[in-house]
């Protein structure tokens, strides 16, 4: 069935989900210590990233590692756990946030690092933290239409520049705890990269099919988080409001074609400790069946839920049932889910 963003797929699968990490651990102790005067200026009490975040942790490129490097090393591993060769893919789909420059698109590096063939159609799909859902849906529709076989959606993200930027003004001083909170999410970031494989089901037995999903939008709240090299500004209690009654209508108007009270996992876009169990909360989501990987990696951006997923794919068993739930910036929020 198809329609009005809501969709269900008979011969798509997902068939490997893989993941590459930085080497370099950043305690948030650390960054906070970067910013030890200012906080102490406003009167913020240490450990603020862990207790309002829950961001222990995140992972930073060391020295001889790149975003891209990562990506196509993790489209590799995707390649590989897949049994598919780089010559039969048909469509690559770079869906980062982090890029080094406007043109080129990100997607013609990877397409080259990944010797994929002159046939396959590359490109970047730009959607916030929403991008690798969005991805894997245009991937799926290109397959179930028969004008690919295989598709791999990528993803790296950088965060190094945006946190040094705002650790840097936040330095300046001459902020209040508002303005300081304003840029609170950018010090919540992580880098890393993913990479997915899809293909027919019929085809390839072993995959995991992609049953189907909803997209909504609220984009009257585009303002409230914008982001570039130089900072993300985000209006964080507006911000959740308007995106969890996204969530809650979109999971609400999903029932009519779907069923996911029951689901085995749900592998939601990993922001903080307060979204998660907001989300958890509102639609009413067993706690035990929500991984979370934010607190030794932050928000990873697009790249959180493929990391997640990749993470837990190893405790998953056929048969099992997995909603991917991305909400992004704009607002736009999409839900896919797989039989394991």
């Amino acid at each position: 069935m198809h329609g009005n963003a809501t969709t269900r797929y008979d011969d798509v699968a997902l068939l490997s989900v893989a993941s590459v990490l930085p080497s370099r651990i950043t305690p948030s102790d650390a960054i906070e210590e970067r910013l030890s005067d200012v906080l102490r200026q406003l009167k913020l009490k240490p450990g603020l990233l862990r207790r309002v975040a829950g961001v222990n942790e995140r992972r930073n490129w060391a020295a001889g590692e790149s975003s891209d490097d990562a990506t196509i090393q993790a489209g590799r591993r995707a390649l590989d756990e897949a049994g598919v060769r780089p010559d039969q893919i048909g469509l690559l789909i770079n869906t980062s946030v982090s890029r080094k420059h406007l043109e080129p698109s990100v997607a013609v590096r990877l397409h080259h690092g990944l010797g994929l063939p002159t046939s396959a159609i590359n490109f970047d799909v730009a959607n916030a933290c929403l991008g690798f859902i969005n991805g894997m849906s245009l991937a799926s529709g290109m397959i179930q239409s028969g004008q690919i076989d295989y598709a791999i959606i990528v993803n790296g993200e950088d965060a190094d520049e945006i946190q040094v930027n705002t650790v840097e003004r936040l330095n300046r001083g001459g902020l209040g705890r508002d303005g300081f909170m304003s840029e609170f999410a950018s010090l919540t970031l992580g880098s890393g990269a993913a990479a997915a494989v899809l293909g027919r089901a019929s085809e390839n037995p072993g995959g995991h099919r992609i049953v189907g999903g909803v997209t909504r939008a609220a984009t009257q709240f585009h303002e409230l988080c914008v982001g570039s090299v130089d900072g993300m500004f985000t209006d964080a209690k507006a911000l959740l409001k308007g995106g969890l009654a996204l969530v809650v209508d979109a999971w609400k108007e999903a029932q009519s074609t779907f069923s996911w009270s029951t689901i085995d996992r749900y592998i939601t876009h990993q922001v903080s400790s307060v979204h998660t169990n907001a989300i958890v909360k509102a639609v009413g989501l067993d706690r035990r069946r929500v991984p979370v990987t934010y607190p030794h990696l932050g928000n990873v951006g697009p790249a959180s839920i493929p990391i997640t997923l990749d993470a837990e794919k190893s405790t998953l068993q056929r048969g099992d049932r997995v909603l991917l739930m991305g909400v992004g910036s704009g607002l736009n929020t999409s839900m896919l889910e797989l039989a394991w």
